[in-house]
């Protein structure tokens, strides 16, 4: 199938959920997250790529894979491409793909007896998003939850920084930060935030129990009252005049610490 500048609906589709204005599908975008997406068994909507692309060999052998789970699939010249694109330079090719099932239901079903959860509230800058679901999945996390005012982890930004995590690993959206620490006491999931004036070092805590960690905001942290309502508080220890690590950084730290603690590593 070729697209041309005159089949608005497809075009007008991708843009659509390209720009957040469609929540039932994903953008996904390159060569390695196209990959990522049909390898981790997403349900593939519609497949577009350049016909320069299609000429290399690892992508002529993933379009012929992704044309046996697709029925739209569909070349288009790199001028078109680039008005379709999310990035400056475009990266040759872009699988539209159903949402993860990302609600409460689905998320509390995938969870095991004993879950090492990660609980992203306020989190505005979606590189941090995908930073954090990336890391979380390489530290054997088993669900991440994000709160309203978190940046959406299926946005194209935040999918690039995650590279295939988010396709993967069950995820709760858009939970009242006071529901989900409620939630996660009524599962007896200890809730651990992560405060650079916390009362305990973050190797002073037991993490091998259920446990969920908490980050907050890149600019101000968790707010007293939020700290207040979870389990425990901990910090990280930090040399010279560094106030604050950066979230994903830090989230990174202390997951790993959990793995450590849970014989993962």
């Amino acid at each position: 199938m070729k697209v041309t500048s005159r089949d608005n609906s497809l075009l007008r589709r991708v843009r659509a959920v390209r720009d957040g204005r469609d929540d039932e599908s994903i953008y996904v975008e390159g060569l390695r997250l196209c990959e990522e997406a049909l390898f981790s068994n997403l349900k593939i909507e519609a497949v577009i790529y350049s016909e320069e692309l299609a000429r290399k060999q690892r992508a002529a052998t993933l379009l012929e894979k992704l044309g046996k789970t697709s029925r739209k699939i569909a070349a288009v010249s790199e001028k078109l491409l680039a008005s379709i694109s999310y990035t400056k330079t475009p990266q040759g090719m872009i699988v539209l793909a159903k949402r993860p099932a990302n609600d409460q239901k689905n998320f509390k079903a995938r969870q095991p007896a004993a879950p090492l959860l990660v609980i992203m509230h306020g989190i505005n800058n979606p590189v941090n998003v995908g930073a954090i679901l990336r890391t979380s999945e390489a530290a054997g996390v088993t669900g991440v939850i994000t709160t309203v005012n978190t940046s959406n982890p299926f946005s194209a930004k935040a999918l690039r920084g995650a590279m295939g995590s988010a396709f993967r690993l069950p995820i709760w959206i858009g939970g009242n930060y006071g529901d989900i620490i409620a939630w996660c006491a009524r599962r007896r999931i200890r809730t651990i935030c992560a405060d650079a004036n916390g009362s305990k070092g973050y190797t002073e805590i037991d993490w091998r129990v259920p446990c969920a960690l908490v980050v907050g905001p890149e600019s101000s942290g968790l707010s007293a009252g939020e700290i207040a309502l979870a389990k425990e508080a901990v910090r990280i220890p930090m040399r010279g005049s560094v106030e604050s690590l950066n979230v994903a950084v830090a989230a990174g730290i202390l997951l790993y610490e959990a793995a450590r603690q849970q014989g993962q590593n």
